[in-house]
């Protein structure tokens, strides 16, 4: 058996399983926290009343089902009402209600997040990500038990999963800086966005299994293939290169000799006064927080746009809702390559490449929201228009999502996870907007001012970095070196003035010299 893995890991690199298990590791967490958008649909069916406040593009809803396969005669109230007598029950959950289960995720999120990556780099990330999945798992099967009790238990359940979760992307960064080589360091952030597939496969499979197992089901599902994967990251995945059972001499000594001396292992706490007075990492939280925007807004509040708006049902709304993440999912592998391309050719500097593909990443997704206000009832246009949005988006890769790991590699899981608790408070607010500017109705005038501001987030986010983000290492990287370079400058000048005064000063000046140099 030994022999067997010794020659599967000869032809198949430690670092291609790490690729794919940090892919995974994101699809399998953004399973279990986007599923409640399109849960909440078939336990809390809409009453008939409200089917007649929609907007505009009722026409659409024949076409959708029958596309779909539904029956062209049957009512949207009729549908809910057969899903829920499949179902065996529902809930009587107010709009704010469903808005409070949706944004409990995100109440202890930004606090997890924020100590996530202190947390990876002080016990290594491979230990921080396998407990926070198991747990995760453990409160999604909870779930439907939850929901049975009550509203304030699922709120409750959703507020735990948020904490675990936010543990999960900083972690994963921390892991990125111990083993990424510069040169392959796109395409290792590009694994993250496996997140995409995580909602494209529960948008698209949650209405077929709920319709045919019930609501519980799209919980026990997700919490399940959590459980399994938990077992293979168990097994091939370890902190560093040197921790790992089954990688071979030549590829670990490629791995140490790319990252050379940028990247210590440290179990001190991070330089927090430098990092908090950094003006390029304030651009680089700016730019993040403008991604973050965007992104958690078609998360949270896309499938109730192509429902409520677009008027599709709700198998056709997991179909058409996923498709922009499945386009950043592609796009982002093909930007990260891109941008591993064009570093190894030094034909761009990492400040240009950053700055450079603000402009896919931030400005042009941006101007495409708006433009999608503008496409009246076209289903085909509206869905291309998003779809091209968040596919531009993949950039991101080569952006917020990398910047960090330029300024600061040693301490690239305390920085993701500063800037990502600040950022994930857009998953908080963009519910509370949506809510308010479509609080009397689901049409296009309506939806406009939430689509707008998320476009200025984009672009302004996108301007402030190009005018003040950098890519290059920051200082405070090597703040533990530093201190010990300081003190052997002091000794040595205190060594230069006691030889002073016995006379032998220039012979103190070439020691120094020697040992500051060695």
């Amino acid at each position: 058996m030994a022999v067997m893995n010794l020659k599967f890991f000869d032809v198949v690199p430690v670092r291609f399983n790490l690729w794919l298990m940090i892919f995974t590791s994101c699809w399998v967490i953004y399973m279990l926290r986007v599923n409640i958008s399109l849960n909440l649909i078939a336990m809390v069916p809409e009453p008939a009343k409200t089917t007649t406040k929609t907007s505009q593009c009722g026409s659409n809803l024949q076409a959708v089902n029958e596309t779909m396969k539904f029956d062209a005669n049957a009512t949207l109230d009729e549908v809910r009402k057969s899903r829920s007598q499949v179902e065996g029950e529902h809930f009587n959950w107010t709009m704010n209600q469903q808005g409070t289960i949706i944004g409990a995720y995100f109440w202890c999120y930004p606090f997890t997040s924020l100590v996530g990556g202190m947390a990876a780099e002080r016990w290594g990330p491979r230990y921080v990500i396998l407990v926070t999945s198991l747990l995760s798992g453990i409160l999604t099967a909870l779930s439907p038990l939850a929901a049975r009790m009550g509203f304030v238990a699922l709120v409750i359940i959703r507020l735990l999963l948020g904490c675990a979760g936010g543990f999960t992307y900083p972690a994963l960064h921390a892991l990125v800086a111990r083993w990424a080589p510069p040169a392959e360091k796109g395409k290792f952030v590009s694994a993250m966005m496996g997140g995409t597939l995580g909602i494209v496969a529960t948008w698209s499979l949650t209405g077929p299994l709920m319709e045919k197992f019930g609501w519980a089901s799209a919980f026990y599902v997700p919490a399940a293939l959590c459980f399994v994967w938990c077992g293979f990251w168990w097994y091939l995945v370890a902190d560093t290169p040197n921790d790992h059972p089954r990688i071979t001499s030549a590829e670990k000594k490629y791995i140490m000799d790319a990252l050379g001396d940028k990247v210590k292992t440290s179990k001190g706490l991070p330089p927090f006064k430098s990092i908090c007075t950094s003006f390029p990492f304030l651009a680089m939280i700016i730019l993040h927080y403008g991604n973050v925007w965007g992104l958690y807004f078609v998360m949270t509040v896309g499938p109730k746009f192509v429902s409520s708006v677009l008027n599709f049902e709700l198998q056709a709304a997991g179909v058409i809702s996923a498709l922009p993440y499945l386009a950043r999912m592609l796009l982002a592998t093909v930007f990260g390559s891109l941008g591993d391309c064009i570093l190894s050719r030094k034909m761009m500097t990492t400040t240009t490449i950053r700055k450079f593909f603000c402009l896919f990443s931030h400005i042009i997704p941006g101007i495409l929201l708006v433009l999608m206000m503008y496409t009246g009832c076209s289903t085909a246009l509206s869905v291309t228009i998003i779809t091209m949005s968040m596919g531009f988006n993949g950039a991101a890769t080569l952006t917020n999502l990398q910047n960090h790991q330029d300024l600061a590699p040693n301490y690239a899981g305390t920085l993701y996870g500063i800037a990502n608790a600040i950022g994930s408070t857009a998953g908080f607010f963009t519910p509370m907007i949506t809510a308010y500017f479509t609080r009397n109705g689901n049409t296009f005038d309506q939806w406009r001012p939430v689509f707008f501001i998320g476009a200025s987030v984009y672009i302004v986010a996108a301007i402030f970095f190009i005018l003040f983000g950098t890519g290059n290492i920051q200082p405070w990287n090597f703040a533990s070196d530093d201190k010990d370079d300081d003190k052997i400058k002091t000794d040595n000048l205190k060594d230069m003035g006691d030889d002073a005064k016995n006379g032998n000063l220039k012979d103190s000046k070439e020691t120094s010299l020697t040992v500051t140099r060695a």
